[in-house]
């Protein structure tokens, strides 16, 4: 590995991705940006500045950083999404918009929705296969329903012919990334041929958060049913900074032998979540990345 191709893996951390419909969003410490492929085929791109929340002195404290940092992902990934959603219903109706009330009604519901089909429900399920005091037994069965749910959904959404294609999108978003870190040609050609996973994949956080429940939970027994669901609710934020923060680590120490054996179940669940993408994906993907490069050149020049 060359050294320019080290210090972008040291780097790494600080860009990251998400598929669109039809599209990709990047980000850098400084600069997002989002490629979007017209109904025409023409290429849209947006570009916008990021406050300090990704460099400023909050970015360094670990387990009290991941929690701001996944909030302002999530807002900027919603809006990338709705964004995409707008372009790609043009062709359909030119004054299709998902602005305003009806983006926010949107993605409070489906925040509602993740948190209750992941988080309360398979505590309500345990709670009716486990009975008695059964405290370890209990947050074993809850784990084990939770990931199962985790697993389903992203096998069954996957089966959709548009899901593929989004899958497909993050495919060429991975594909991007881990060509940039490698130092290959920032082409399509050049980033043909890497792999659709990543160790730093939302995929692999939703599965930490998965496991990392199960620790967390343990100790706190088999409460009644409204303190555990309140439980449930209460200890996510606490889950999400520790799987951030081991997110981080094993995204950061990927080369290593054993990090690379705890990783593995990470990268093999990227295989419900990825497709190969074709050129014309690549061709996005590679578009925002360089917005973003540009970008922060300018930001830092």
């Amino acid at each position: 590995m060359t050294e320019q191709s080290e210090e972008r893996k040291t780097l790494g951390w600080n860009y990251g991705g998400q598929a669109l419909i039809e599209g990709v969003l990047m980000r850098g410490p400084h600069v997002a940006a989002v490629a979007v492929r017209h109904p025409d085929g023409t290429i849209d791109v947006k570009t916008q500045n990021l406050g300090k929340l990704y460099t400023g002195p909050l970015s360094k404290i670990p387990f009290i950083r991941g929690l701001p940092m996944l909030w302002d992902s999530l807002g900027l990934g919603m809006k990338a999404l709705f964004y995409s959603a707008e372009v790609a219903g043009q062709e359909e109706d030119p004054n299709f918009s998902l602005q305003g009330a009806a983006g926010i009604g949107m993605g409070a519901f489906s925040m509602l929705l993740g948190v209750g089909l992941f988080m309360l429900l398979p505590s309500l399920i345990a709670g009716l296969l486990v009975t008695g005091e059964r405290a370890l037994l209990f947050n074993l069965v809850e784990g084990a329903i939770r990931l199962a749910l985790l697993v389903g959904y992203m096998a069954a959404v996957g089966q959709m012919p548009e899901i593929r294609r989004v899958f497909a999108y993050h495919g060429a978003e991975h594909k991007t990334i881990n060509a940039h870190e490698a130092g290959a040609p920032l082409t399509v050609e050049g980033i043909r041929p890497f792999t659709t996973a990543h160790p730093r994949c939302g995929t692999a956080f939703l599965l930490m958060v998965v496991l990392i429940s199960i620790l967390v939970f343990a100790p706190l027994g088999k409460p009644a049913l409204l303190i555990r669901l309140a439980s449930r609710l209460l200890l996510v934020p606490v889950i999400s900074g520790i799987a951030y923060e081991l997110l981080r680590f094993t995204g950061k120490h990927a080369d290593n032998p054993l990090v690379r054996t705890l990783i593995a179940p990470n990268l093999a669940l990227q295989r419900l979540t990825t497709r190969e993408p074709d050129d014309s994906m690549l061709e996005v993907a590679l578009t925002s990345l360089k917005a973003v490069l540009a970008g922060e050149a300018a930001a830092q020049g």
